[in-house]
């Protein structure tokens, strides 16, 4: 890479440093390829993000021989998911029986995931990351993307690359820049996110309670619970408008055993609104540009697989990326090749996801819904085998990506 204040040059630019940008940056450099990956905040503490590392995902980890290591940071495990569906308690999917080495959801701040991989990462010379950088353009050269300009804490940075990647989110500034067209295909929920204390005695596993007009997830994190309660898209003011003792009250209904922690919601400043977007990009790339993860595609947060589903991106554009920059420039047909790859898969799960938010969420939400468990939640509880098939889903998606590119240095 050469560098000089104002102007740098690289192979491959990512912008933004979330589980799609750090994994595929890590591989690319891994592997030779210098890249540089712009992450515009000063550090990874976003609170309330994608903290599930599903089987997938812990096995790209295992292959890369970074598995053991990233256990060593004492993730929560989840081993089952399971809740109160229609006053009937019931575990929808049991991971015990996947065939994989890690048969479990790692529970993880993903501050800590992105720290890991960055440091991961920086062992390798052709690794480059910018903190503090945020990518605000695209470089247009003869037809086709030549880099990226941004803004750095040192002032404007100009990058020139042969390939830009954008892993900025599900409000890619990339995407937005290169004109691509995002078909929307909608959320009837939004989620609030906050924290409730924990004890040695309240149970280990995540869990969801659903009742008529209401929605609560619980996810155990050390000493304390992250907890999801689901409202209708657009309903946050008719929380905050009914007032904080009624919201303790539906979280205490939901979660009777939290009840004597409910007051640890001292105002709605500590409640987090999460507005759920499921879109995808009909287009992926162009010449030169190419976009991954949420930039991609969006996902609701159904299931927790929007960081797997990224890692998996991450994973496929490498192995097209890596053999076609070692021939020279990645054309336009290998970054078709990428989104021909990761297409089915992306359209599968959202698919499944929309199913779930039109046939269940949306009639919960509206009180229609859960005066008794639906007939498939039944199954479930009374069949057990049944409940690989949601695990499988879950954890492993429709298509698992690993890295093809192990022969190399240190390693």
């Amino acid at each position: 890479m050469s560098d000089s204040p104002y102007e740098l040059t690289t192979r491959c630019c990512i912008a933004g440093g979330g589980p799609a940008g750090m994994m595929l940056g890590y591989l690319l450099a891994r592997a030779g390829v210098d890249v540089v990956v712009l992450e515009k905040w000063p550090d990874f503490l976003r609170d309330f993000r994608g903290d599930t590392i599903h089987p997938s995902t812990l096995e790209v980890l295992r292959a890369l021989g970074l598995l053991d290591d990233f256990l060593a940071l004492k993730p929560d495990r989840a081993e089952m998911l399971g809740g109160v569906i229609g006053g009937l308690r019931v575990t929808v999917a049991d991971f015990t029986h996947l065939p994989v080495h890690c048969r479990f959801i790692a529970l993880i701040p993903q501050w800590d995931f992105l720290d890991f991989l960055a440091s991961e990462a920086r062992r390798y010379p052709a690794f480059h990351l910018r903190m503090e950088t945020e990518a605000t353009a695209l470089i247009e050269e003869n037809g086709r993307t030549a880099g990226v300009k941004a803004n750095s804490r040192d002032g404007p940075l100009t990058i020139r690359a042969e390939l830009v990647v954008g892993a900025d989110g599900r409000h890619s500034t990339m995407r937005a820049q290169a004109g691509f067209a995002v078909k929307n295909i909608g959320a009837p929920m939004d989620v609030l996110w906050f924290r409730l204390s924990r004890n040695e005695r309240d149970p280990t596993q995540p869990f969801g309670t659903f009742d008529r007009g209401r929605i609560l997830v619980l996810i155990a994190r050390g000493d304390y619970w992250q907890c999801g309660f689901v409202i209708p898209k657009g309903g946050f003011e008719r929380v905050r408008a009914r007032g904080l003792d009624a919201f303790h009250s539906d979280v205490a209904n939901l979660a009777p055993a939290l009840a004597d922690r409910v007051c640890e919601i001292e105002n709605f400043d500590s409640v987090k609104l999460l507005s759920v977007a499921v879109d995808r990009l009909e287009c992926w790339q162009r010449d030169g540009l190419l976009c991954i993860g949420d930039a991609a595609h969006a996902m609701s947060p159904i299931g927790g697989v929007g960081i797997n589903l990224a890692i998996q991106d991450a994973v496929a554009a490498a192995n097209i990326l890596i053999p076609a920059f070692r021939r020279g420039r990645p054309s336009l047909k290998d970054l078709k090749a990428v989104q021909r790859r990761r297409e089915y898969p992306t359209r599968a799960t959202q698919s499944l996801q929309v199913f779930l938010q039109n046939r269940v969420i949306r009639n919960v939400l509206g009180g229609t819904g859960m005066a008794r468990a639906p007939w498939p939640v039944r199954l479930l509880g009374r069949f057990p085998l049944l409940r690989r098939i949601p695990a499988r889903i879950i954890g492993l998606g429709f298509r698992r990506e690993m890295p093809e590119e192990l022969n190399v240095s240190n390693h």
